[in-house]
């Protein structure tokens, strides 16, 4: 069995593979030598099922000789040779098909597949796609190749269609056409479809590609071909890509997903998560960890052409953001983004968090901007970050729609909040930080605020007791406290409870530069929104400024709850 073999190889070879690759493989061989009853709820059926789960090695191995005997391959020195898959391949295509219940139905129905570029992803898709369309013994298969533009989800079908025309048992029996491939006998099909969410209804797939998934913005798109199999009985979806860096898009909610399948986090017995990536950046510089986002290095993909990038990255921030992301499968943001990924993602959360002195931070929108409230505070040496967001209600679905971002299941998270009709009501900001006092007894001893359009707000708050302190924008102000707050973002001294919005914030942030090297948050630069960013870094002018002020407020009150606790067990 080809997932054995290759488990055995990842063993052999731990430096070659990652840490997630490595805890898929070891949890797909146990359950190939105990099978186990699973009861899981069908997201497609709406039911609840409990199925026991066997591997069934003919059922694995069938979409593999299909590929290996009947495909030709299309392209430079391997044009009309046959398709040979190497082990990695082998293995991936064995979990996806060869786990299956008691009626014989395959286990996953959806497969995520995230590898580096030029690992043949591309190609590996068209063979299934081809095997489903042609194999899976199912009348009247739907088969679609989707991403977001046409030309993208072409990629996959086009290479399906040289595959099959190079092949001569394939060739007569297929007719591939402008439109679509066809295969009459079943009254099956594959087409490319774009990313038009609106014209896909009506679908009844029976093997969905979802290719490079990072350049996705709607994930209308996904779960609509996701529900598009829900009439059949063991459909499929692939979603394959490289990294990329759009933030908080459709990539990342998938990304953050399939890792805690793969962590045990959430259990999904109907996903089969299988990622490849370094498992720290820095390894970039080193030869033998490139395997672990390349397992086709030195066979599919070019290992001099890997190390000739390496170069020239070692002297191009540029050529290194593109290398990372594309060729180590490192998630990045922009190029002109002033933090890494990297650099800001902290995914440490904290149990509730009461009875401790803070300092609040606040940006005030317009009208379509969002607001954001922010609490900082120090607990054991490390920084904790609290925050709120609001929107307003009139403006929620047009957001939605032109950021392409989850504003709503933000809100419904707890993270945001609706305010205001056409713009946001600030008593609403108010009434948020009174809640903190009152039901957590986080007390801020200063809230940072920019004073334009703030001055209604400013007096309201001030009215409740609050010691408002006016922070300017500029260099003068900022730059300090943004070069100390990136610095605490890299040594993780920053506990953001692993807030996605903030996360996404940060990820946007585009900063000015002037002669003398001090910075400044440049919002007009940014292409995405940045208030929480902002909104902390409010907090964290004023936590800078009066950071020893602050930590004798916290020290006093130490000494307190010690003496408190030493009368109560003494007495």
């Amino acid at each position: 069995m080809y997932i054995e073999e290759y488990e055995k190889w990842i063993r052999d070879n731990p430096k070659k593979v990652g840490k997630k690759v490595k805890k898929i493989y070891e949890k797909l061989v146990k359950e190939i030598k105990t099978p186990r009853k699973v009861s899981f709820y069908n997201s497609i059926t709406k039911e609840q099922e409990t199925h026991t789960y066997r591997f069934d090695e003919k059922r694995a191995s069938k979409p593999i000789r299909f590929t290996e005997n009947y495909l030709k391959q299309s392209k430079g020195k391997w044009n009309g040779k046959p398709l040979k898959l190497e082990l990695f391949q082998k293995a991936m295509i064995e979990a996806a098909y060869g786990f299956v219940d008691e009626n014989g139905n395959r286990k996953y129905r959806k497969v995520i597949f995230f590898v580096a570029r030029k690992n043949g992803k591309s190609v590996l898709a068209s063979a299934l796609g081809t095997y489903m369309l042609v194999a899976d013994k199912e009348g009247g298969a739907e088969v679609y190749s989707v991403a977001t533009k046409k030309d993208q989800s072409k990629i996959v079908w086009e290479e399906a269609k040289k595959m099959i025309r190079k092949s001569p048992e394939l060739a007569k029996r297929i007719r591939c056409l402008v439109g679509g491939i066809y295969f009459d006998k079943k009254d099956s099909y594959f087409r490319a479809l774009a990313a038009d969410s609106n014209s896909l209804d009506g679908l009844n797939s029976h093997f969905v590609i979802a290719d490079e998934v990072h350049a996705w913005k709607d994930k209308n798109l996904l779960d609509v071909m996701y529900d598009s199999m829900s009439a059949r009985e063991q459909p499929m979806l692939l979603e394959t890509s490289t990294m990329g860096t759009i933030r908080q898009n459709v990539f990342d909610i998938e990304y953050d997903y399939a890792s805690k399948v793969i962590d045990g986090t959430i259990e999904d017995e109907t996903l089969l998560p299988i990622i490849y990536e370094l498992d720290e950046e820095q390894e970039w510089t080193n030869e033998e960890s490139w395997y672990k986002a390349n397992p086709a290095l030195g066979v599919i993909k070019s290992l001099k052409d890997v190390r000739d990038k390496v170069e020239r990255a070692k002297n191009n921030p540029i050529e290194l953001v593109n290398l990372l992301c594309k060729d180590f499968n490192i998630r990045q943001n922009s190029i002109n983004a002033w933090l890494s990924f990297e650099e800001l993602n902290n995914e440490e959360k904290y149990s509730e968090w009461k009875d401790c002195y803070c300092i609040g931070g606040t940006d005030l929108s317009s009208t379509t901007d969002l607001t954001c409230a922010t609490l900082l505070g120090v607990v054991k040496g490390k920084i904790r970050i609290k925050q709120m967001y609001w929107i307003p209600t009139n403006f929620l679905e047009k957001k939605i729609t032109e950021d392409k971002i989850p504003y709503d299941k933000w809100i419904k998270l707890g993270l945001m909040r609706l305010s205001g009709d056409s713009k946001i009501d600030y008593h609403d900001v108010t009434k948020w930080y009174i809640e903190q006092v009152e039901e957590f007894d986080l007390r801020p001893l200063w809230i940072g605020y920019d004073s334009w359009n703030a001055q209604f707000w400013c007096d309201d708050m001030k009215e409740y007791g609050f010691d408002m302190v006016e922070v300017r924008q500029g260099y003068k102000t900022e730059s300090a406290p943004l070069k100390q707050m990136k610095a605490d973002l890299i040594d993780k001294k920053i506990n953001y409870d692993n807030n996605p919005i903030l996360k996404w914030n940060l990820s946007n942030i585009v900063v000015k530069t002037d002669d003398n090297e001090n910075i400044m948050l440049s919002k007009e630069k940014a292409k995405q929104r940045i208030d929480g960013a902002a909104s902390l870094m409010d907090a964290y002018v004023i936590y800078v400024n009066k950071q020893q002020e602050y930590l004798n407020y916290i020290n006093e009150e130490e000494k307190k709850k010690k003496k408190k606790f030493i009368r109560k067990n003494i007495w």
